[in-house]
């Protein structure tokens, strides 16, 4: 069981069905949402501040994210995620890319960032977390 989770996407039905689905499976404590990359950023931005302020506050440790999103996608957030200090603060965070793309290409981008572990199609089930664990 993870302590926290970031479920990113922009579709609100979609984020909806993560959160009941890992809270179904017991696969997460708390499970946190952003519509899209750049609010998955200034969430880790919030984080950082707190991090400063109390050192033992609980972080995500796994972060399910969409590739195709409006205002800054799944690519963009990984590139800035990397190329930005977050890496540097978020070392053990881990990334699932939960995307309806089954664009071969694609599975082979997600493999040349270190903090992706898996690439999984949407939706989200209980059986893809089964595996997860």
């Amino acid at each position: 069981m993870f302590n926290k989770i970031l479920c990113v996407d922009d579709d609100p039905i979609t984020l909806m069905l993560c959160k009941k689905v890992i809270e179904k499976a017991e696969f997460s404590k708390k499970i946190d949402t952003a519509n899209n990359g750049e609010d998955a950023l200034t969430y880790f931005d919030k984080l950082k501040i707190e991090l400063e302020n109390n050192p033992s506050i609980i972080l995500p440790e796994l972060v399910f994210l969409d590739l195709n999103m409006p205002v800054m996608g799944g690519w963009e957030f990984l590139d800035l995620f990397l190329k930005e200090e977050y890496y540097f603060f978020f070392p053990n965070l881990k990334v699932i890319v939960l995307s309806s793309t089954i664009d071969p290409k694609d599975i082979e981008k997600s493999k040349l960032y270190p903090m992706v572990i898996d690439f999984l199609s949407k939706p989200i089930t209980k059986e893809m977390l089964n595996s997860l664990s």
